[in-house]
């Protein structure tokens, strides 16, 4: 069942909004920085109806301008430089994410965009003007729809934001010992937190689809709802503000780092993603009388269970990964790189292990396979209307806002030029493949997909816009120079005493 993309809460006009707000003198806005962390503020009720009269108020830039932990980055950026001043942007709120914060003494609450204060258009780097300008593309181009779900791991540490730093991140403590995956015994050593995760987020209006323990201490996976992509981009970064905000009531640190354990598995974010039309029909799927046989014309037997359209959209995936994996990775195509799926310096560690940890690391498809970059999920294992694609290169720490962006814009670019796929399926493969170079490799560091990435003619720079990838590669780039300039605990024990 898809959601709406609003809220079940939202107001449908101003007057609706002022009745929902009588009882409150304060509102709390907040909106995505690059990497996915929510950043806001209260206001007072009538200077947060003002700004909506006003269609938005003014919101610094530096925004846009320093990374996770507020430090500037090491090149001056487009979007927010101290040449201009650190200049404000114009964030305008979405009435249509309305929603309370009920631990936080059910404050009102609002997602805001950001727009250019000159052009009045969003940003170039603003995630959900990404986003949007995406997904206005494939409605353009075939009256569709994309629809989007997302599933989280993540490790749950027996520690607080004090304890963290006291113990300088090392030595935590994780919340259960052991490796209990679907465990029906580990929930209840911490029932309350863990049920409170699901109730708390139908309260927030971030529905849950499924929620359980996954293998290695202390770890949980939780699948949001499908719905429009938009909205589960909302939804999954709320998801994450939630969960860290309730590990607070619980002495609790939840992590979506994607690797925090070098010996055991990494946390996904695995994106599930398909396209419907105007009558909620899945045009991945193949017609009725297909299913009887399966479709004609399938390039490989495994993909006859699913539409010509969607042939051309994995095509396009797979032709693009390796250009994107910066944004997926934390994608994928030997063009693209893995930097908007996989982000971060640790993302690329979770794929390492590659099939040993399920963390695919090759570009790569198949009919339900866990293996693969891409899971062809289709008639005979599901019905028509659920065939998909399953994404699982994507970590648990990449931005979903990029990583949708540049999934549904490689489909979408595979659709219009009606791409063939130029490689099997990976049931087709084996190791020596891959040892002999038949098998294209994602990018294995940060480094390598952000070079990827950024060069002229990438696969990026046509789907995303020479804006986006200049700015977001410029970000990249400074995460890599504080890791290169970082000395590590590892590089202590094992030279101090010996080198």
């Amino acid at each position: 069942m898809v959601a709406d993309a609003a809220t079940k809460y939202a107001p449908k006009s101003v007057e609706d909004l002022r009745q929902l707000l009588a009882n409150d003198i304060k509102v709390k806005v907040a909106g995505f920085d690059v990497d996915g962390v929510l950043r806001g503020k209260y206001m007072s009720k009538e200077k947060f109806l003002g700004a909506v009269s006003s269609d938005g108020f003014g919101f610094c830039s530096i925004l846009f301008g320093w990374d996770l932990h507020d430090a500037v980055y090491s090149k001056e950026l487009l979007i927010s430089n101290s040449a201009n001043g650190y200049h404000d942007l114009i964030a305008t709120i979405d009435l249509s994410t309305f929603r309370r914060i009920s631990w936080e003494d059910n404050a009102p609450f609002f997602l805001v965009s950001f727009l250019d204060p000159e052009t009045k258009k969003p940003i170039s780097v603003c995630p959900r003007g990404v986003l949007k300008k995406i997904t206005e593309k494939v409605e353009q181009i075939g009256g569709w729809q994309c629809i989007a779900g997302v599933e989280f791991e993540y490790f749950q540490f027996k520690e607080t934001p004090h304890s963290l730093a006291e113990k300088k991140f090392s030595a935590l403590q994780p919340l259960t010992p052991g490796m209990h995956g679907y465990s029906l015994l580990r929930t209840q050593l911490n029932t309350r937190y863990f049920l409170e995760i699901f109730d708390e987020a139908e309260q927030f209006d971030v529905p849950l689809e499924g929620h359980h323990t996954e293998t290695g201490p202390g770890v949980f996976e939780t699948a949001l709802a499908y719905t429009t992509a938009i909205r589960v981009a909302d939804n999954a970064l709320l998801f994450k503000y939630l969960v860290k905000s309730l590990g607070m009531k619980y002495g609790v640190t939840p992590s979506f780092m994607a690797k925090p354990w070098g010996n055991l598995p990494g946390c996904s974010g695995h994106i599930h993603a398909s396209l419907r039309d105007s009558n909620n029909n899945n045009i991945f799927a193949v017609n009725p009388e297909e299913l009887n046989g399966g479709r004609e014309g399938a390039t490989y037997d495994e993909l006859k269970y699913i539409s010509q359209t969607a042939e051309y959209f994995l095509a396009g995936l797979l032709d693009g990964l390796t250009d994107v994996s910066d944004v997926l990775l934390g994608c994928f195509p030997p063009d693209f790189g893995p930097c908007q799926l996989v982000p971060t310096i640790n993302g690329y560690k979770r794929l390492v292990g590659g099939e040993a940890f399920w963390a695919p690391n090759a570009v790569t498809y198949g009919y339900d396979s866990r293996a693969a970059s891409v899971r062809v999920i289709s008639p005979p294992s599901v019905p028509p209307a659920a065939t998909r694609f399953e994404i699982r290169v994507t970590g648990a720490d990449a931005n979903p806002f990029f990583a949708l962006s540049t999934i549904f814009g490689l489909g979408i670019r595979g659709i219009e030029k009606k791409l063939k796929l130029s490689i099997p399926p990976i049931s087709h493969l084996s190791l020596e493949d891959k040892k002999l170079g038949k098998v294209t490799m994602l990018p294995q560091s940060l480094e390598t997909a952000t070079e990827r990435m950024i060069r002229p003619e990438s696969i990026a720079r046509e789907i995303l816009g020479d804006e986006f990838v200049n700015h977001y590669g410029g970000t990249r780039e400074h995460e890599i120079k504080v890791w290169n300039e970082a000395v590590t605990s590892w590089e202590v024990e094992r030279y101090l005493e010996l080198a």
